[in-house]
């Protein structure tokens, strides 16, 4: 389906939190170390990503400034007060939409902890750049104008409304969308599933709407401000059972195993995991590979293990939190993951 952009593109608010898309470097072949100087990094507000990129002639601006914030940095008090702000602002009649500026270390985890606590009739969009605002060739502002094209389409809510990420002219689904290059200015992309729209110019493409289950499930306030404790463990040839026992005893709740091909774990991790079981901490199985989906087997289930279906271990990871946050217990936590 394709969306005709309209004449005038109304309100639309943005939310700056930092990161490349709001950086400034020494000079425009300043692509790596242009946040080594303190003094700049204090400038990277909302306010200033707006004027220097100028897209204020695409829609009334409604800032927000709640950084700036290295989006490694970024933790479940900024998630708080990130979805708590795209309420507020959705409250006002006349906005078409949000978006955020937000870091690309962990805009992928931002916009899947959105999709899961946000219920908006509104599009809720965020983007970020590789290189910063003044570097040669910046994607910041090409990602920043494709961003507010999209939230300020007035189309029907099944469409657009609920959180999306958009980057180098494509439109993604926060269940799917992930990082794939240190450096290189298409790093966004879904694996196996693709981009699920476009932006041309004007005019905004959708040709799929991939909404998971699990999108506005977990909208209780207080659950983002008491996620559990729940770690990642990457799996590799001779891997032992140490890490997972030293995550147990640091109070770990749940444990996301990023293991080898289709969801396989050493052997002594294995022994580690059944332990941890054991003792009431939930398992979820991942995978280290890019793409594709980790099935419930028989091996999992005789393991106590739950299978975190295609979802990559970072959004595994939060999703189990949310899940323990809410109280579920295993079965339903499989049952989440089952049809995410």
């Amino acid at each position: 389906m394709t969306l005709r952009p309209r004449k005038h593109l109304g309100k639309v608010a943005f939310i700056g939190t930092g990161g490349t898309i709001a950086s400034e470097g020494t000079d425009e072949y300043d692509l790596l170390d242009y946040n080594a100087d303190g003094e700049r990094r204090k400038r990277h507000t909302a306010h200033y990503v707006i004027d220097k990129t100028g897209v204020r002639a695409l829609a009334d601006v409604d800032i927000v400034n709640i950084g700036p914030i290295d989006s490694t940095e970024i933790g479940p008090n900024h998630w708080f007060i990130l979805a708590e702000t795209c309420r507020a602002l959705a409250k006002d009649p006349e906005l078409r939409g949000i978006v955020v500026g937000h870091g690309t270390a962990s805009l992928e985890e931002t916009a899947w902890v959105l999709s899961l606590v946000l219920d908006l009739e509104i599009p809720v969009v965020i983007t970020g750049s590789v290189r910063p605002l003044t570097g040669i060739s910046s994607d910041a502002t090409a990602n920043l104008t494709a961003a507010f094209r999209v939230a300020s389409h007035p189309v029907p809510t099944s469409e657009l409304a609920g959180v999306l990420v958009v980057a180098n002219d494509e439109i993604h689904s926060p269940r799917s969308v992930t990082k794939t290059h240190t450096l290189r200015l298409g790093t966004f992309n879904s694996p196996w599933l693709g981009p699920i729209g476009y932006v041309d110019g004007d005019e905004v493409s959708m040709v799929s709407r991939q909404t998971s289950p699990a999108s506005g499930q977990f909208s209780q306030k207080k659950l983002v401000s008491c996620l559990p404790r729940v770690d990642i463990v990457y799996s590799y040839v001779g891997a032992d059972g140490i890490a997972i026992k030293a995550f147990v005893a640091a109070g770990a709740k749940g444990l996301v195993s990023a293991g080898f091909g289709p969801g396989l774990g050493t052997v002594q991790e294995t022994c580690a995991f059944e332990e941890a079981i054991s003792k009431g901490v939930v398992v979820v199985q991942s995978s280290r590979l890019g793409a594709g989906k980790v099935v419930n087997s028989e091996r999992h289930r005789r393991l106590g293990i739950i299978a975190g279906n295609d979802l990559n271990p970072q959004k595994a990871r939060i999703l189990l939190s949310f899940c323990l946050a809410r109280g579920d217990d295993r079965d339903r936590i499989e049952k989440v993951f089952s049809c995410v």
